[in-house]
C-alpha cells in the first residue's frame, strides 16, 4: 500500500496579474520505505511540492494522502500534529536553533514529543553521524558539513515514517556533500524511512529508488533508478 498519494494535485496562487498556476495536475504515489528524487529546473514546482507533501500547504485542487489520512480533510493544528507524529525535514539552510548546543538541537523534537530519554538518544544519534566529541558546541561553532549532520540527526531523533530533504548538501562543497549523502542513506536505511529528496544533484538524485522530474509545474517523467 502506498504510503504517499498524489491525486489530480494543482496549486493556483494570486498575484497582480492573476492567478498563476505552480503545479498542474500532479498524479503519483510513493511506497512505504522508497527513497524518491524530485528534480527539475528553479521554479519548476520542487518546493511547492514538498510544502503539499508535508501538510504545510494545501493543493488549490486534488488531494494528498499520507498513510490513508487526506490532509484536505484536517485543519492546521491537526496537520502539524500528524507532521509531528510521522515526518521530518532536512533543509538546505540547516535551521538549527543558534542559542541551543548541537546535543539540545538535537534532544528538542524528542522532549517535545515527550520521549522518555530524549538525552540518551541524541548522544546515540550523535555518535552515529561522526559528532560525538561536538555535543557542546553551538551551531556558529561547528563548520557546514557538522551542522546539517547535526540537521540530520535531529531529524532521525523523532523516528519518522516519512523525511523530507529539500536541497540537503545544496549548502555544502561536494566532497562534504557527498559525506552528508552517504550519511543520509545510511541511516534512512536503518531507520527504514520513506526518503524524499528535492535537489538540483543529479549523483544524489541517481542514488535514489526513483526520479520524479517536473517541467513548469508538470511532472513529465518517473524515472526507475536501476
Amino acid at each position: 500500500m502506498a504510503l504517499i498519494q498524489v491525486q489530480s494535485v494543482s496549486r493556483n496562487v494570486a498575484t497582480s496579474d492573476g492567478e498563476l498556476q505552480i503545479l498542474s495536475e500532479l498524479s503519483f504515489s510513493i511506497d512505504r520505505g522508497e527513497v524518491v528524487a524530485v528534480v527539475g529546473a528553479s521554479g519548476s514546482g520542487k518546493s511547492t511540492l514538498l510544502s503539499l507533501l508535508a501538510g504545510l500547504d494545501l493543493p488549490t485542487t486534488g488531494q494528498v494522502v499520507i498513510d490513508n489520512v487526506n490532509l484536505n480533510d484536517l485543519d492546521e493544528e491537526q496537520r502539524a500534529i500528524l507532521r509531528g507524529e510521522k515526518i521530518g525535514f532536512i533543509f538546505q539552510s540547516f535551521l538549527l536553533i543558534q542559542s541551543l548546543t548541537a546535543l539540545e538541537n538535537v534532544m528538542l523534537p524528542a522532549e517535545l514529543a515527550g520521549r522518555p530519554n530524549p538525552e540518551k538518544e541524541a548522544r546515540e544519534l550523535l555518535a552515529k553521524v561522526g559528532l560525538s566529541e561536538r555535543l557542546t558546541h553551538y551551531p556558529n561553532q561547528l563548520s557546514g558539513g557538522e551542522q546539517q549532520r547535526v540537521a540530520i540527526a535531529r531529524a532521525f531523533i523523532g523516528q519518522p515514517q516519512i523525511l523530507f530533504a529539500d536541497e540537503p548538501t545544496g549548502n555544502l562543497d561536494s566532497k562534504t556533500g557527498e559525506r552528508v549523502e552517504a550519511l543520509l542513506f545510511e541511516l534512512n536505511r536503518e531507520f527504514n524511512t520513506t526518503l524524499v529528496v528535492v535537489t538540483h544533484d543529479d549523483k544524489l538524485a541517481q542514488r535514489c529508488d526513483r526520479i520524479l522530474r517536473l517541467d513548469a509545474g508538470q511532472l513529465v517523467e518517473q524515472q526507475h533508478v536501476a
